[in-house]
Protein backbone atom coordinates (compact mmCIF):
# COMPACT_ATOMS: atom_id res chain seq x y z
CA UNK A 1 0.00 0.00 0.00
CA UNK A 2 1.28 3.60 -0.59
CA UNK A 3 1.55 5.94 2.57
CA UNK A 4 -1.78 7.55 1.73
CA UNK A 5 -3.56 4.72 1.96
CA UNK A 6 -1.11 4.08 5.37
CA UNK A 7 -2.23 7.05 6.58
CA UNK A 8 -6.08 6.49 6.02
CA UNK A 9 -5.64 3.02 7.38
CA UNK A 10 -3.77 4.15 10.44
CA UNK A 11 -5.28 7.84 11.33
CA UNK A 12 -1.42 9.17 10.89
CA UNK A 13 -0.41 11.83 9.22
CA UNK A 14 2.16 11.28 5.86
CA UNK A 15 4.17 13.49 7.82
CA UNK A 16 4.13 11.39 10.40
CA UNK A 17 4.80 8.50 8.81
CA UNK A 18 7.47 9.74 7.26
CA UNK A 19 8.95 10.58 10.01
CA UNK A 20 8.45 7.19 11.87
CA UNK A 21 10.22 5.87 8.83
CA UNK A 22 13.64 8.35 9.26
CA UNK A 23 13.47 6.80 13.33
CA UNK A 24 13.56 3.55 11.95
CA UNK A 25 10.19 2.49 13.16
CA UNK A 26 8.93 0.87 10.00
CA UNK A 27 10.05 0.23 6.48
CA UNK A 28 8.81 0.69 3.29
CA UNK A 29 10.12 -0.60 -0.29
CA UNK A 30 10.27 1.98 -3.25
CA UNK A 31 8.13 0.97 -6.26
CA UNK A 32 9.26 1.29 -9.70
CA UNK A 33 7.75 5.63 -10.04
CA UNK A 34 9.61 5.55 -7.08
CA UNK A 35 6.50 5.70 -4.52
CA UNK A 36 6.35 4.01 -1.16
CA UNK A 37 5.06 1.00 -0.52
CA UNK A 38 4.39 -1.01 2.87
CA UNK A 39 3.28 -4.10 3.80
CA UNK A 40 0.06 -4.63 5.22
CA UNK A 41 1.92 -5.40 8.47
CA UNK A 42 2.83 -1.88 9.00
CA UNK A 43 -0.73 -0.88 9.87
CA UNK A 44 0.06 -2.85 13.08
CA UNK A 45 3.04 -1.05 14.12
CA UNK A 46 1.94 2.10 12.88
CA UNK A 47 -1.88 2.09 15.48
CA UNK A 48 0.88 0.27 17.83
CA UNK A 49 3.37 3.67 17.61
CA UNK A 50 0.88 6.24 17.48
CA UNK A 51 -0.97 4.23 21.09
CA UNK A 52 2.36 4.21 23.30
CA UNK A 53 3.17 8.01 21.64
CA UNK A 54 -0.07 9.14 22.98
CA UNK A 55 0.37 6.91 26.29
CA UNK A 56 3.76 9.45 26.89
CA UNK A 57 7.02 7.32 25.06
CA UNK A 58 9.47 8.62 22.48
CA UNK A 59 10.00 7.46 19.17
CA UNK A 60 13.44 6.95 20.38
CA UNK A 61 11.70 4.96 23.80
CA UNK A 62 10.09 2.61 20.84
CA UNK A 63 13.49 1.40 18.86
CA UNK A 64 14.26 -1.09 21.65
CA UNK A 65 10.37 -2.79 20.95
CA UNK A 66 10.59 -3.24 17.31
CA UNK A 67 9.79 -6.35 17.82
CA UNK A 68 7.07 -5.94 19.95
CA UNK A 69 5.43 -3.32 17.59
CA UNK A 70 3.90 -6.11 15.62
CA UNK A 71 1.51 -7.48 17.74
CA UNK A 72 -1.45 -5.91 19.82
CA UNK A 73 0.88 -4.22 22.24
CA UNK A 74 -2.22 -3.06 24.25
CA UNK A 75 -3.49 -6.19 24.84
CA UNK A 76 -0.77 -7.85 26.02
CA UNK A 77 1.01 -8.17 29.41
CA UNK A 78 3.70 -5.60 28.84
CA UNK A 79 7.54 -7.00 29.34
CA UNK A 80 9.62 -6.12 32.05
CA UNK A 81 11.55 -4.09 29.57
CA UNK A 82 8.49 -2.29 28.35
CA UNK A 83 7.84 -1.27 31.75
CA UNK A 84 11.60 0.05 32.66
CA UNK A 85 10.99 1.96 29.75
CA UNK A 86 7.29 3.55 30.67
CA UNK A 87 9.17 3.67 34.20
CA UNK A 88 11.77 5.93 32.74
CA UNK A 89 9.81 8.07 30.84
CA UNK A 90 7.57 8.65 33.87
CA UNK A 91 10.44 10.30 35.54
CA UNK A 92 11.40 12.52 33.10
CA UNK A 93 7.81 13.64 32.38
CA UNK A 94 7.56 14.15 36.12
CA UNK A 95 11.21 16.10 36.33
CA UNK A 96 9.75 18.03 33.75
CA UNK A 97 6.52 18.95 35.78
CA UNK A 98 8.71 20.04 38.84
CA UNK A 99 10.54 22.17 36.64
CA UNK A 100 7.38 24.11 35.14
CA UNK A 101 5.89 23.85 38.96
CA UNK A 102 8.77 25.92 40.21
CA UNK A 103 9.00 28.00 37.26
CA UNK A 104 4.97 28.72 37.76
CA UNK A 105 5.69 29.35 40.97
CA UNK A 106 8.20 32.11 41.04
CA UNK A 107 5.80 33.84 38.50
CA UNK A 108 3.45 33.60 40.30
CA UNK A 109 5.52 35.39 43.22
CA UNK A 110 7.03 37.76 41.20
CA UNK A 111 3.58 39.11 39.90
CA UNK A 112 2.60 39.12 42.96
CA UNK A 113 5.46 41.41 44.55
CA UNK A 114 5.26 43.62 41.32
CA UNK A 115 1.10 44.27 42.30
CA UNK A 116 2.00 45.09 46.07
CA UNK A 117 5.15 47.56 44.46
CA UNK A 118 2.59 49.11 42.61
CA UNK A 119 -0.25 49.98 45.06
CA UNK A 120 2.31 51.34 47.67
Amino acid sequence: MRIGELARATGATVRALRHYEQAGLIESEREPNGYRGYGDSAVVRVRNIRALVAAGLTLADLRPLLGCLDGDVLVQPPSERVLRIARDRLAVVERRIAAQTEARDRLVAALAAAGSAAEG
